[in-house]
């Protein structure tokens, strides 16, 4: 599967996140501190509140509007609400890519 350029990790600072739009798709992908980044579903499902505006917090990043949190790495959430969709993306000598179609969940 190929991957999608989305420009240098550089235009997310270190423990934030940013908006794309993935073939049609608001995508919100996290810089974390460890270096490592991830992406999920850029639309909370209870409010449609910003998620890449929301706070990280260790494993989890909190909506914006009412705290739902939901898993960095898988997207699940952990406040009972309805999932996140999450991306496969990587840093590749400094820019970002991104799998264009969401990971399929384990149900």
């Amino acid at each position: 599967m190929s991957t999608l350029g989305l420009g240098s990790v550089e235009q997310i600072p270190v423990g934030e996140g940013r908006a794309f739009d993935v073939q049609g798709r608001q995508v919100a992908v996290f810089r974390l501190r460890d270096g490592r980044v991830r992406a999920l579903s850029a639309v909370c499902p209870h409010r449609g509140g910003p998620i890449a505006d929301g706070q990280i917090d260790g494993a989890v990043v909190l909506c914006p509007l009412h705290l739902n949190a939901f898993e960095l790495d898988t997207g699940c959430s952990t406040t009972g609400q309805a999932d996140l969709d999450s991306w496969a993306v990587t840093v590749d000598d400094g820019q970002l890519m991104i799998h264009p179609t969401p990971k399929e969940r384990d149900r």
